[in-house]
């Protein structure tokens, strides 16, 4: 652990002028500052003084939506408990805020031993989640000499983390021998934990918590959209990464053509691009909406319905764009035109929307392959993305037919979360059975 934070501490100071003018520049590098660097927030003190405590890291929006539903039968199971939720950036910690209501946030301390020994002497957790692929040796080790029990939930290994996982296996074992369970979304990621050095029998497959992620509620952003649209088409473009953004753009002209009341709305991933794409779509000439400007008291005037027809809108909110892909027709889902693995393509096949990806899906590989087996999606490259969505939307049976298929995808792996919810239980009641 020397040598791990001595590099840590390296990285640091050496990359220090660059963050330095991040922080200066950008209210995104300087919140929660303090928090990071071991101040625990008197807020959360407060909260905690004399309370069961079960600490949940979900580092940003996608986990944060995965560990909801948990959180809430985790509470549902343990009412007694207080669950602390933390995560690394600041979009995470505003969708937490807003969607975990009933629960204290912050952001995780750097993986320094001054640090991590503050939270938990505060929090003195009963147990640490971590999802997905949130391994933090410092945090772990921390734990494991304290006795807290550690659970890795919806853990995965992608294809692309697999090789390095593999050559540091020596490294990694004893750190994963720290580790009390692993609930992996696949048989696949569980056979790769076991070979990068996970105990065999601390492993399970508990299926992916993302199959249980329902969107139930249109948010206020999503039924102001709705009701502008009238009769219009509606594309969702949902987590887009650079470069996407322009193929989606290239192909708007003669789609608009084919379906001249169709509307695109683009979601860029991060949020720090909402103002570079909305100037893209200015650039490229089309007529452009941003969503909270559609919203707010003094925004554009849009008084005819379906006047939104030949639009691009830009989603430059947090949160909405799970309730937003209910409205389309059809949803691209980004990350996968460019080699970054892929988003998660459940979140529109929920509510039997056809989904189209690129050919890089490999972060949800598991789920894509299982839509591919029942027909359930549509997988593109670069030069077919515009005759994939033009075809979708002039073959509306043909469409309809695979959201249903992909619904039923969705439908038929759900349960994730009763057993995760299951284990993590037993998990903390042998801890506490130990200590009496």
């Amino acid at each position: 652990m020397m040598i791990y934070s001595a590099l840590l501490l390296a990285v640091l100071v050496v990359g220090a002028p660059y963050w330095l003018v991040r922080m200066a520049t950008s209210g995104r590098y300087r919140a929660g500052l303090p928090g990071r660097l071991g101040q625990v927030p008197e807020s959360l003190r407060r909260a905690v003084s004399g309370r069961d405590v079960i600490w949940v890291h979900a580092v940003s929006v996608g986990e944060v939506l995965a560990a909801a539903q948990l959180i809430r039968e985790l509470k549902a199971a343990l009412p007694e408990w207080v669950i602390a939720v933390s995560t690394t950036t600041e979009t995470g910690q505003r969708l937490a805020k807003q969607r975990l209501t009933d629960s204290e946030v912050f952001y995780l301390p750097l993986d320094f031993a001054f640090a991590v020994r503050r939270y938990l002497d505060v929090l003195r957790p009963g147990m640490v989640i971590l999802m997905e692929s949130e391994l933090w040796p410092r945090l772990i080790v921390e734990c494991a000499g304290r006795g807290i029990p550690v659970a890795v939930v919806n853990a995965r290994i992608s294809d692309r983390s697999f090789p390095r996982y593999m050559r540091l296996r020596r490294l990694w074992r004893p750190l994963l021998e720290r580790i009390s369970l692993f609930l992996a979304q696949s048989e696949e990621t569980a056979e790769r934990l076991v070979r990068i050095g996970a105990p065999s029998e601390r492993v399970r497959v508990t299926g992916n918590l993302k199959y249980d992620v329902q969107t139930r509620d249109a948010s206020a952003v999503t039924k102001r959209v709705g009701s502008l649209l009238g009769g219009a088409t509606l594309v969702v473009a949902g987590s887009t990464l650079a470069d996407e953004e322009e193929m989606l753009l290239a192909a708007w002209a003669s789609l608009r053509k084919e379906v001249p009341d169709a509307v695109l709305l683009i979601a860029p991933r991060h949020p720090d691009r909402f103002d570079e794409v909305s100037g893209l779509i200015r650039k490229n000439g089309y007529p452009l909406f941003r969503c909270s400007e559609l919203t707010a008291d003094n925004g554009p005037i849009v008084d005819i319905v379906g006047s939104l027809g030949g639009a691009v809108l830009v989603l430059d909110t947090i949160g909405d764009l799970a309730s937003m892909y209910a409205l389309g027709a059809v949803a691209f889902v980004g990350g996968s035109l460019v080699q970054k693995g892929g988003h998660n393509p459940l979140e529109p096949a929920q509510f039997a929307v056809p989904v189209v990806m690129g050919p890089w899906f490999e972060n949800f590989r598991d789920v894509v392959e299982r839509m591919r087996a029942e027909d359930a999606i549509r997988i593109v490259s670069r030069e077919g993305l515009e005759a994939m969505l033009a075809e979708l939307l002039r073959n509306s049976a043909e469409a309809r037919a695979i959201g249903d298929r992909g619904r039923s995808v969705f439908v038929e792996q759900s349960g994730a979360t009763a057993r995760s919810v299951e284990a993590l239980v037993a998990l903390l009641e042998k801890r506490l059975v130990s200590r009496r």
